[in-house]
């Protein structure tokens, strides 16, 4: 273990955890992941070792074959991950959030029949809430369920679904106007729907079409898609919590988890990108001495493991507020637009340190740089994150009349 990001007062199970997961990091996923990078390949054999370690099911509870840990024990462990292969942390993110959606707000029979194959690695989940023309603004959706019978029936065109080829099991959010008057809020129109679907791409239900991979910058091996919904039938008690009109709240609850998530992967990109940057300076001489020697490097040095340092610091505190049960929608914002902001800037010092070899695909951290800009944009962009701190802000800090 190195100085840098630490986190005090973790139990003994949970040291362990890390310990188990950063040691697989070590061993199982850097030697492959530059490579299966370039090939845009999916790591499946990873993803099997994962199943075994029981990521999947790391804050399922117990009582559905879970590990019931923490948010902040699942954070830590995708920080590791994220220090290994981004990517692989994103395949496990979007099953997380479903799983945690179910938790909070599935009926009984829901949680019964999916947690314990979610916690198993064999139901592996996706969400879905943005579509084509509309960006971070869900309120805006236009994807529909009308209600036929004991059935609804979806319709509409999804975008930049996650792991919407590998997934059997998708929680997509959709306008359901029954029972609300004109005039009705449009969030307070929504439902999240919980589709299941084969694994793969086409046509795979029904009314239900997975057209194939998007191609990415970065961010590759994982599966990003579109999803198309041409009259889906699926039976009313599929909708999350057996009650239409209340999908947005869910799918802001996980958003709210899934950005301490994203504050965890820029942590772990950072970090790696810190690593990489303080060896090679190390290694590298000009004017006959390491490149670590010059004072210009050391200040890049310094500025890079106190940014790493600052980053994690918030991403824990986030995650330790919402394990409290406090509301910690301003703390995620500021974690995620910090870490990702910082990521970002951590690994373009680590490329200049690198000089025209940071240009090279032979080395690790021309992945990283194609990595980091996905941070700044996933689960709400960095300006969604300083509009939604700034309103809480106020909030706080209303002068009181």
């Amino acid at each position: 273990m190195t100085r840098l990001a630490q986190t005090e007062g973790l139990t003994d199970i949970q040291r362990e955890i890390l310990s188990t997961v950063r040691d697989f990091v070590d061993k199982e996923i850097l030697p492959v992941a530059t490579e299966l990078e370039h090939r845009d390949e999916y790591p499946t054999q990873i993803v099997e070792g994962l199943k075994e370690l029981g990521v999947f099911g790391l804050m399922i509870p117990e009582e559905y074959g879970g590990l019931g840990e923490s948010l902040l024990t699942y954070a830590l462990t995708v920080e590791e991950i994220a220090r290994g292969w981004m990517s692989v942390s994103g395949i496990i993110n979007t099953h997380f959030i479903v799983a945690y959606m179910l938790k909070q707000h599935g009926t009984q029979e829901q949680k019964d029949y999916f947690l314990p194959k979610m916690a198993a690695g064999e139901i592996r989940g996706a969400f879905s809430m943005s579509e084509p023309a509309l960006g971070s603004d869900v309120s805006a959706i236009s994807s529909k369920g009308v209600r036929d019978g004991d059935d609804y029936l979806l319709t509409g065109q999804k975008m930049w679904l996650t792991n919407g080829g590998s997934s059997t099991l998708v929680a997509v959010l959709c306008r359901t106007d029954e029972g609300h008057p004109e005039g009705t809020a449009p969030h307070k129109s929504m439902t999240t729907f919980l589709v299941e679907k084969e694994a793969g791409f086409g046509q795979v239900r029904p009314g239900l079409t997975i057209p194939g991979k998007i191609d990415k910058m970065g961010y590759k091996g994982v599966d990003t898609t579109e999803l198309i919904m041409d009259g889906l039938r699926i039976p009313a008690d599929r909708v999350l919590g057996g009650q239409s009109g209340r999908g947005f709240y869910h799918m802001m609850d996980g958003v709210e988890v899934g950005r301490v998530n994203v504050a965890a992967r820029g942590c772990g990109v950072a970090q790696r990108a810190f690593e990489l940057g303080v060896s090679y300076a190390q290694q590298r001489h000009t004017f006959g001495k390491p490149i670590a020697q010059h004072q210009a490097i050391q200040f890049k040095l310094a500025e890079m493991a106190t940014k790493v340092e600052a980053a994690h610091a918030m991403m824990v505190n986030a995650a330790r507020k919402k394990d409290s049960g406090q509301r910690n929608d301003l703390e995620a914002g500021m974690a995620k637009y910090l870490a990702s902001e910082y990521c970002k800037e951590v690994v373009e010092d680590a490329f200049r340190i690198h000089g025209g070899y940071g240009f090279s695909k032979e080395y690790e951290i021309e992945r990283l740089y194609r990595e980091a800009p996905m941070l700044l944009i996933g689960e709400g962009t960095a300006e969604i994150q300083k509009m939604i701190i700034g309103r809480r802000l106020l909030e706080e800090y209303r002068i009181q009349a």
